[in-house]
C-alpha cells in the first residue's frame, strides 16, 4: 500500500501566503515515509521536471495537479490535461470535456461551509469525479466530512484522505494508503478502482482559527489593493 497526499499547497500557491516551497514538503514528505505526493495549488501547475527529480532522489513519486476554480468552486485534478492558470477559469459544464482517461477528478472538501466548496453542486456532476475528499480540516467540534463519507457510502465513490495542508502542521496527519504499483498510471487507476483506504487524526480548534484567519485576512487586504 503506498502512502499518498494527493491534496497540498505550497509558497508556489498564486493564492494563499504558505511558509514552505515544494522542495520543502518533499522533504517532509520523504521523511514521513510518504511513497508519492501532489503539490496542487490553485490554479497552477506546480510540477516540473526539477521538482520531480528532486522529489525522486528523496524516494518519493510527484504527481502533477491543481486545484483548479469552475464557477467558483475547486475541483481537484490530478495529472491534468488542459490549460491551467491564475487568469483561467472553467464552467462546471466544461468538466466532463476536461476530463479524459488518464487524469483523476476528485471533489475536494465537498461539503465545507467555506474554501469555495461544491456543496449541492457536487450531485448532478457525481458521475465526472473519481472520487471523494476527506479532509484534514476537521475536529470533534467542527466536522463538515460526515456529510462526505455519506456520500461516497451511498454513491459507491471511494474516499481520498488528504491534508489539503497550508501549514506544515497539517501534513502528515490525513492521507490515503492506495494498492497500487509506484507509478502515476498505476496510483489513478487504483483510485478509480477503490482501491484504497484513508488514515486521519484530527487538527485542533487553535490550529482550525489559524488557518481561517491567515487565507481570509490575506484574501481581504489583496481586495483592498485592488480597488
Amino acid at each position: 500500500m503506498l502512502k499518498i497526499d494527493f491534496h497540498t499547497h505550497t509558497a508556489e500557491d498564486p493564492q494563499d501566503r504558505i511558509r514552505y516551497s515544494a522542495r520543502d514538503l518533499i522533504d517532509r514528505a520523504a521523511g514521513l515515509g510518504f511513497d508519492a505526493l501532489a503539490v496542487t495549488n490553485h490554479n497552477q501547475v506546480t510540477f516540473n521536471e526539477d521538482l520531480r527529480a528532486y522529489a525522486a532522489l528523496k524516494g518519493v513519486l510527484l504527481l502533477p495537479g491543481a486545484e483548479i476554480t469552475a464557477e467558483g468552486c475547486h475541483v481537484l485534478v490530478i495529472n491534468p490535461r488542459f490549460p491551467v492558470g491564475p487568469k483561467i477559469r472553467y464552467a462546471l459544464a466544461d468538466l466532463a470535456r476536461l476530463k479524459t482517461p488518464d487524469c483523476l477528478f476528485i471533489a475536494p472538501h465537498p461539503f465545507f461551509s467555506i474554501f469555495q466548496s461544491l456543496r449541492s453542486r457536487l450531485h448532478p456532476l457525481l458521475p465526472i469525479f473519481d472520487a471523494i475528499e476527506f479532509a484534514s480540516y476537521y475536529n470533534r467540534v467542527v466536522d463538515f466530512n460526515a456529510k462526505a463519507v455519506r456520500l461516497a457510502a451511498a454513491s459507491g465513490k471511494p474516499l481520498v484522505g488528504t491534508s489539503d495542508c497550508h501549514t506544515r502542521r497539517q501534513f502528515g496527519r490525513t492521507y490515503s494508503l492506495v494498492d497500487a504499483d509506484k507509478t502515476q498510471a498505476s496510483i489513478i487507476a487504483a483510485v478509480k478502482a477503490g482501491r484504497l483506504e484513508y488514515r486521519s487524526r484530527s487538527i485542533s480548534l487553535l490550529t482550525m482559527a489559524r488557518i481561517v484567519l491567515s487565507l481570509f485576512s490575506l484574501r481581504k487586504l489583496r481586495r483592498l489593493f485592488e480597488r
